[in-house]
């Protein structure tokens, strides 16, 4: 399995309804609104890298709202 995090800024105002509509996403595993330089962050989880990069670009970079993402790959040292 890969997980990855996904920093996300959005529209002045929006996060609340970037924070819901992914949470639909198939392989979100956890959202949440957060202060600083980022707006929300989600847990995702995919069976191959490859999955994750489709997820990721086909619906959650899709959700009206966003305005930048940042992937975090979770490695396990």
């Amino acid at each position: 399995m890969v997980q990855a995090y996904i920093l996300i800024q959005t529209e002045v105002g929006k996060a609340r309804d970037v924070a819901a509509a992914i949470r639909d996403v198939g392989g979100v595993v956890r959202v949440d609104a957060v202060t600083g330089p980022y707006d929300v962050v989600v847990l995702t989880e995919a069976r191959t890298v490859d999955e994750l990069g489709k997820m990721i670009v086909s619906k959650v970079q899709l959700v009206p709202g966003i305005t930048r993402t940042v992937t975090c790959s979770v490695v396990h040292l």
